[in-house]
């Protein structure tokens, strides 16, 4: 049986899907600053929480989508008839779900809304359901369900709210969840049911509960429920179920009215509104609110704001705009309409991961909560253009959870610049978390030309382990609390450039027996973490290389802009910067390993607190040597060919010190990643790069599930990680990891290879846009398996690196030290019929419409910018190989109330 994918509404990213319900994993997120989290399917399942803690609904993964029966529900008693739920979420509704006699219904959805529409095919009742969370400083979520008689008959009806308050920790959803029923304090308000926990039952310990859960409703008008069905027991009678529960089928009485208090059992919102009598053409409607509380509510409150048809429609316009424009901040238009639109889309999930962190959606149920480091580092890569007010702020307070062995808190804590020690007293070191924050450091003073940043002080971050968390230091207590202290007693601060000069410098030296730097627990890929002994990280060896230039060319721009021939750091790292003071041989690793221990001694159990000045030009000196140094060992040693004659570079070492990829006896075995980095760090030459990219279409390329992360390698490889006993095809073992695949593309447009770039891209687009195999909403998944689904939709960080690579590289449009530049990297297919193709966004704190027109559709390599117009005035800007360059002052002295036209005129 043919399924229709979803089809773009309008201009604005609404869209359309028939019969959603006969979809599996599909669900839509909706969210508020205030910290309501949400998930909603085609037939209202989903989730609804504030915190790990705090679930109102019950957890879910994607499984108990089509499990659970417990789900936001909406009966009605037909008289004459009989129930019926208007989200399709009854047993009866089930059975009939791949019948000739099914109902018809559509999902409609906009940035954040989600509209169900349902009709009752023998009767002529159509129900309509609309859910969203309002951006107020309340955790609710609303819905709002009308009835409408299509028919040419009267049509009484019953209707009854039935949602499950489940109330607590997703920590009790298996273990405690009978003894934590019991804790339940249950209050029937005027509008609704409240339930209240005596206590929280959780790893937290038997703490007094303050939380409150309620589902409050009233008609369109405000006026209350006829009464309510509390305990979920009694709503669903002896050998009920959610799905057909005993009071919604024989339409029985309510059992308790307003002012009731019950305790000990599980809890239903379950409120029965008076009976109604439709005539044909006329329509009744309800409003529910869901409501997280930290005490018992106002009712009062609510049911003013949110308990009316009114009210609900005139938040969810606001929301509407809210949301539209926070998205508009960056607009792409090209000659692909539909692709620009799912764009959109792609444009919302970096802040909904601001939002969710990696939890709270189905396909995320392995999160408790919050983000990881590299998360903190690479969200603020896309936020940078989503909301750039806020990202200076969050830069420096993350420099605080760095360690002065270079590594860093693995814990993060819900405020910026929060940073605890690991709970589970479990040491564990990420390789690569100390190579992000300078790229997205670069990209912030790029864009800004806030060079001043990188002298801001802050604290370190302190725990019990030392040196890269290979030791404890018993002498620490937590009683010392989490930041660095120097000898003299005082809490020690660095500024953040040596923060940046740590975290890069200290790899260099933590190598194994090949030269390269160590894997320790893992590199960005958590799957790679059984090789904490012997293995080592190319890939990243490569990274950290590009970063060592990027920060010696960082230190010279710093010297001629700002006019600062030393620099302040600990007197400590002297020893690391080996050419200032007794230069090693970079080839000995017995050599690197001594001077590292040398400083690991040094700053355990205390740094000094003493600092030096030091040579600006010495210390970019040294970071280049060392920088050119791993270069030529990369290429030296880390250059393979095949038996077929293709070639790549390896990217990883295994526990056994093997080196991990090219021909083996069970097939070739090649990884994107090794490939990336490379690139990207211009390890690769251009011809290497060439050489690669026909490996990578040769090994990793699979038209049906796009570049796979990597070949199948065989066996479960317990010398590497645990990312080979999953499955080939499905998460990090050779799926299309979306992250990975974007920053393959990123790598190739940085070099030059425009093509190649764009055709994974695209091809990203139309794995990601093809809802017969992937089963997707809009946007970009974290993977897309072996049958071509996307898995773990929304929530990733590859959508920041997606909108990040298109408007940097494909549009061209980028920040030098404050400076605009812009060098497009459009093909021909990119610019519409009129050979134009544009992007609106944010820079140097103005709206610009950037329009690129290309008169002669010439293709990229066959044009130059020739023209640019400021406004309609003809500008003056600094040309450079590939672009332009346009001072920041030019536009800072624009209004910053109204958008300005920057027209870019391309000729061959």
């Amino acid at each position: 049986m043919r399924q229709n994918g979803w089809t773009f509404l309008g201009e604005h990213g609404e869209f359309r899907l028939e019969q959603p319900e006969r979809n599996s994993y599909l669900y839509f997120p909706l969210v508020n600053e205030a910290g309501m989290m949400s998930a909603v399917t085609p037939n209202l399942h989903g989730e609804l929480t504030s915190s790990h803690n705090t679930f109102l609904l019950e957890p879910v993964s994607v499984e108990s989508l089509h499990n659970s029966k417990a789900a936001r529900n909406f009966w009605v008693y037909i008289q004459g008839e009989g129930a019926w739920s208007v989200s399709g979420n009854s047993a009866k509704q089930h059975a009939d779900l791949f019948t000739e006699a099914e109902e018809k219904s559509v999902l409609e959805a906009g940035f954040l809304w989600h509209k169900i529409t349902r009709e009752h095919n023998k009767l002529g009742l159509l129900a309509q359901t609309v859910s969203f969370v309002p951006v107020t400083d309340d955790k609710v979520e609303l819905m709002k369900v009308s009835l409408t008689n299509t028919g040419s008959a009267p049509l009484t009806l019953t209707p009854t709210a039935a949602i499950p308050l489940y109330g607590r920790s997703a920590d009790d959803l298996r273990d405690h969840r009978h003894v934590t029923s019991l804790l339940h304090r249950i209050y029937t308000l005027q509008h609704g049911i409240e339930v209240q926990p005596a206590l929280s039952f959780d790893e937290r310990g038997h703490r007094v509960n303050k939380v409150t859960y309620s589902v409050l409703g009233a008609g369109a008008d405000g006026s209350a429920p006829a009464g309510f069905f509390p305990i979920v027991e009694d709503f669903i009678g002896e050998g009920g179920a959610l799905d057909w529960p005993q009071t919604i089928i024989s339409n029985l009485a309510p059992t308790e009215k307003a002012g009731a208090a019950l305790e000990g059992y599980e809890a239903v919102g379950a409120l029965r509104f008076a009976e109604v009598t439709l005539k044909p053409g006329e329509t009744a409607s309800y409003v529910v609110a869901m409501v997280i509380s930290d005490d018992r509510i106002d009712t009062q409150h609510y049911a003013a704001t949110y308990l009316s048809e009114e009210r609900f429609d005139t938040l969810l316009e606001d929301n509407q705009r809210y949301w539209h424009e926070k998205l508009d901040t960056i607009k792409f238009q090209t000659g692909d309409s539909e692709q620009d639109l799912w764009m959109k889309w792609v444009t919302l999930q970096p802040i909904l991961r601001r939002l969710y962190g990696n939890s709270f959606l189905p396909y995320h149920d392995y999160g408790r909560g919050g983000r990881g480091w590299r998360d903190l580092w690479q969200d603020c890569l896309a936020l940078m253009v989503m909301e750039p007010a806020e990202v200076r702020y969050l830069l420096l307070n993350n420099y605080a959870g760095v360690r002065m062995d270079g590594s860093n808190a693995t814990i993060i804590g819900s405020k910026p610049g929060e940073f605890v020690a690991d709970r589970n007293n479990i040491p564990r070191v990420w390789m690569d978390h100390g190579a992000w924050p300078l790229m997205t450091t670069l990209l912030y003073i790029n864009q800004s030309g806030d060079l001043d940043f990188l002298f801001q002080p802050q604290v370190y971050f302190r725990d019990v382990f030392v040196k890269r968390c290979r030791e404890r230091d018993l002498s620490w207590t937590p009683e010392q609390g989490n930041k660095l202290i120097a000898a003299d007693g005082k809490v020690y601060e660095g500024t953040i450039l040596e923060h940046i000069l740590l975290q890069n410098i200290v790899p260099f030296f933590n190598v194994g027996e090949h030269g390269n730097i160590k894997l320790e627990g893992a590199d960005w890929n958590d799957g790679l973490d059984l090789a904490a002994a012997r293995g080592e990280s190319v890939a990243f060896t490569a990274f950290y290389a590009n970063n060592l230039l990027e920060l010696a060319e960082l230190l010279l721009q710093v010297q001629n802009k700002t006019g600062r021939d030393t620099l302040e750091i600990a007197e400590e790292m002297v020893a690391l910067l080996d050419t200032i003071q007794g230069p090693i041989a970079y080839d000995s690793i017995s050599a690197k390993h001594e001077r590292l221990e040398r400083y690991y001694d040094s700053i355990v159990p205390a740094v000094s607190g003493k600092k030096v000045q030091i040579d600006v030009r010495l210390v970019a000196d040294d970071l280049k040597r060392k920088a050119e140094w791993i270069i030529q060992h990369l290429r030296r040693n880390e250059w393979i060919q095949n038996q077929e004659g293709f070639s790549w570079f390896n990217g990883y070492y295994n526990n056994d010190a093997e080196r991990v990829e090219g021909d083996h006896p069970n097939g070739v075995r090649m990884t994107l990643t090794g490939q990336v980095f490379t690139i990207m760090g211009g390890v690769a030459t251009d011809e290497q790069v060439g050489e690669i990219s026909k490996a990578v279409d040769r090994y990793l390329k699979d038209e049906r599930i796009g570049y796979r992360l990597n070949s199948r390698f065989g066996g479960i490889q317990q010398n590497l990680g645990r990312a080979f006993g999953f499955a080939f095809g499905h998460k990090e073992n050779g799926a299309m990891f979306s992250h990975m695949t974007v920053m393959y593309a990123n790598a190739l447009y940085k070099r030059g290879f425009v093509r190649e770039g764009y055709e994974v891209l695209d091809s990203i687009y139309r794995l990601s846009a093809d809802f017969e195999t992937s089963r997707m909403y809009p946007g970009i998944p974290e993977y897309i398996n072996e049958r071509g689904r996307g898995m773990y939709t929304y929530l990733t960080g590859s959508a920041s690196w997606l909108l990040l690579t298109e408007l940097t590289e494909v549009f061209g449009v980028k920040g030098c030290f404050g400076d605009l530049l812009l060098e497009p990297k459009l093909v021909k297919a990119q610019f519409d019929e009129k050979g134009e193709a544009s992007v609106e966004t944010l820079f140097a704190g103005r709206k610009l419409h950037i329009v690129y027109r290309n008169p002669k559709q010439a293709d990229f390599g066959s044009y130059r910018i020739s023209e640019v117009t400021l406004n309609g005035n003809t500008l003056a800007c600094d040309n450079t190989e590939s672009g332009c360059r346009i001072p920041r002052s030019v536009l800072e002295a624009l209004p910053s109330d109204r958008v300005h036209d920057l027209i870019v005129i391309l000729a061959d």
